[in-house]
């Protein structure tokens, strides 16, 4: 460390004052002395020089030393202890929840320290009072808003809210799910203020854009001005979205869009399956015409008066074959799943048990008849529209009620084999009876409940779900019921890809009022996006074959810290892992086997910082490690740096130690998970959105400041 110019000159200056008097004297006698006095003098000490002189310097040294101790006592009671309660009082001015002064050093000290801290507590109290006031004054707005995140996070579209520039105000977990699907590396594209084209191309939403604007212009319906369009993802992606203004209440005119809503839904695998059914009908289609061809020319020679038995004979095979052709193609594209996608109709998952059910209670409530449920597929996940199909049944069971006075109907669902499940409703006839012409083409009627009649039938509601329905009667037991063909579940369906919190940290509303703003260096601390970072390694020496094992990070946005948006990732280094490291990170072999390596972690990190500031705790440690990667994995981490180790030098230049612990504990930061990437990353975080105050008191409010102040800090010259 670079010693303390100011307490070097305190030390040695009352030394060199005394040698500096001491041979002024020496002068000034010299100069009141004639010749042969001068020369008397030199006579009389001379002789004495070399015996005494050795005590005279020494006398004068231990005068040296002890003056030199009173100053370094004097300095340090009235240098060193003023400016360190000066930048205790700047902290406690800027966090009112900061440590108290501490009260130490002489009784002046004392006072000033218990004034400042008796100021701090009445400064407390006003600002809890005032927090108590605005707190009253804004709660419905904040339950407005906390409202609004709570119906985001549940609703099933992915959704994401941007201001004019396309910087991200709001979004909610399915887009996050959705942006990491469609990412190439599994990278989290989507954070607030960051830039939704990072996902989705800005030729399109500028079009989209233009459009909404252009049909306000005309003076059109504001709520229906939204635009729609598909675009194609870096990974190949067919997104279809959905964008519609922001506007506020009393706007007039198209420059009063102040931002954007995008609905955005992934139709890559409902385009593939359009595609593999236009494909499938087309071959049906050629199929079926050289078959009617041949069944055609069949029948055209089976007409002629002249055509001997064994021709005829001939000719009726082709018939058979041809027909028992055609019905194989047409059974098997019923089979297929390619008639899934000629739904249109929204359905949801719900569990066979629960649909048959409520299907029961339904029907009894509507016949008055018992029904029995059997449920032979077990935990049977449906793609249902469970009120529609209800609907349906209950109209059949009361058609049923109507034939037969008692019918002892009975409800079945049994899994029909692949994507498809079959739900029976039957009952019990007469043995040997005739199924009643009045239920042959019930399936085509309205539905009629409750003196309602709706222009669906039965049938429409089965082709809702890409599916049929039909009266058979079962093989063994003879009884007759109406089978319904449904489609399942996707087996995933059940479980959600991730729960998020019913108000998760997904939004900051005062990007709405932020542009695009200039360059970085001209933009407040407090504005610029910063991604806080950390990561361990298997030691210290990044030119010697040491390599991250953990990186952790988080991002900060307007001065707040989102603790949802991070990365926690450990990563195989392809090398042992020291036994004398383990115990200070506590990361074993055994949890990296298996981890990406750096080459495949790295790209998702550098998506996850893009656009940003990297801010780090000792920083150029860590970003030797990143450099030596890039010629490996050709990415590049060129974003401007800032260390809060060296802003911490500069805050608090007179402090013995800027380590993480030493901060913290200084600004009041309750440092947990130390010693692991993301812990250290969250800890920095939370002392660098604390130090910006700090530095705006000395005049550093903008990047491009912190940059330069960091750049003559006594440590900024550190290599690794």
């Amino acid at each position: 460390m670079k010693p303390d110019r100011r307490l070097l000159v305190a030390v040695l200056a009352p030394g060199l004052a005394l040698a500096l008097w001491l041979g002024l004297g020496v002068l000034l006698l010299g100069a009141t002395l004639g010749p042969a006095q001068r020369a008397a003098v030199r006579q009389a000490i001379g002789p004495l020089l070399p015996s005494h002189g050795v005590l005279a310097v020494g006398w004068w040294l231990a005068g040296a030393a002890l003056a030199a101790w009173a100053a370094h006592r004097l300095y340090r009671a009235n240098v060193v202890a003023p400016a360190r309660l000066a930048n205790a009082a700047r902290v406690l001015a800027g966090d009112a929840s900061a440590p108290e002064l501490p009260v130490q050093g002489g009784s002046a000290m004392r006072g000033i320290a218990s004034a400042v801290n008796s100021l701090a507590a009445q400064r407390g109290t006003l600002t809890a009072e005032m927090a108590r006031l605005v707190d009253e004054a804004s709660r419905s707005v904040a339950e407005q808003r906390d409202q609004l995140a709570a119906l985001m996070s549940e609703l099933d579209h992915a959704v994401v809210v941007c201001n004019p520039d396309g910087r991200i105000l709001l979004y909610n977990g399915r887009m996050r799910d959705l942006s990491r699907r469609l990412s190439p590396h599994g990278a989290e594209v989507i954070g607030l203020g960051r830039s939704i084209h990072a996902l989705i191309d800005r030729a399109p939403i500028d079009h989209a854009l233009e459009t909404v604007e252009r049909r306000i212009a005309r003076g059109g319906d504001p709520s229906a001005a939204a635009a729609k369009f598909v675009t194609a993802t870096e990974a190949g992606h067919l997104l279809q979205v959905s964008l519609a203004p922001v506007r506020p209440a009393a706007a007039e005119g198209a420059a009063a869009v102040t931002g954007f809503v995008l609905l955005a839904d992934d139709i890559t695998g409902e385009q593939a399956a359009r595609a593999r059914r236009d494909a499938e009908l087309l071959r049906l289609t050629e199929s079926t015409r050289a078959s009617v061809a041949s069944l055609q020319a069949a029948l055209e020679m089976l007409d002629l008066p002249d055509l001997g038995l064994e021709d005829r004979e001939r000719f009726l095979s082709v018939l058979r074959d041809e027909v028992a052709a055609m019905g194989a193609r047409l059974d098997d594209l019923a089979e297929s799943s390619l008639l899934d996608v000629m739904t249109r109709w929204p359905l949801q998952e719900m569990l066979g048990a629960d649909l048959t059910a409520a299907a029961q209670r339904r029907i009894v409530a509507a016949t008055g008849q018992p029904v029995a449920a059997h449920d032979a597929a077990g935990e049977l996940w449906l793609n249902v529209d469970s009120f529609g199909l209800i609907q349906a049944l209950t109209f059949l069971a009361l058609r049923v009620a109507a034939v037969h006075p008692e019918p002892r109907m009975w409800l079945r669902l049994a899994q029909a084999g692949g994507t498809r499940a079959n739900l029976d409703l039957g009952w019990h006839a007469p043995e040997g009876a005739r199924l009643p012409a009045t239920l042959a083409g019930v399936q085509s009627e309205p539905i009629d409940l409750d003196g309602t009649t709706t222009p669906v039938s039965v049938r429409d509601m089965a082709e809702r779900h890409g599916g049929e329905v039909w009266l058979e009667r079962d093989r063994k037991s003879g009884q007759p019921f109406f089978r319904f063909l449904l489609p399942l579940a996707a087996s995933e369906a059940a479980a959600p890809a991730a729960a998020w919190p019913s108000r998760p940290e997904f939004y900051d509303f005062d990007l709405f009022a932020a542009g695009a703003g200039g360059a970085l260096d001209e933009q407040p601390l407090s504005a610029v996006p910063c991604t806080v970072f950390d990561t361990e390694t298997t030691g210290l020496d990044p030119g010697g074959g040491d390599e991250i094992i953990q990186i952790g990070a988080v991002r900060i946005v307007n001065g707040r810290i989102l603790r949802s948006e991070c990365i926690d990732q450990l990563i195989d280094p392809g090398r042992s892992i020291p036994e004398a490291g383990i115990p200070i990170h506590g990361i074993h072999p055994h949890m990296v086997r298996g981890k990406p390596t750096i080459a495949e972690a790295l790209p998702a990190f550098h998506a996850f910082t893009e656009g940003s500031v990297l801010v780090g705790h000792n920083v150029a440690f860590d970003m030797r490690f990143l450099k030596l990667k890039e010629a490996r994995t050709g990415l590049r981490f060129d974003q401007p740096l800032l260390d809060t180790l060296l802003l911490s030098s500069i805050v608090h230049p007179d402090e013995a130690s800027h380590g993480l612990d030493a901060i913290a504990e200084r600004l009041g930061v309750e440092v947990s998970g130390r010693h692991t990437a993301l812990g250290d990353a969250v800890a920095t975080a939370e002392l660098f959105v604390r130090l910006i105050p700090l530095l705006a008191q000395q005049g550093i409010v903008t990047l491009g400041q912190a940059r330069a102040a960091s750049s003559t800090s006594q440590f900024a010259r550190l290599e690794y």
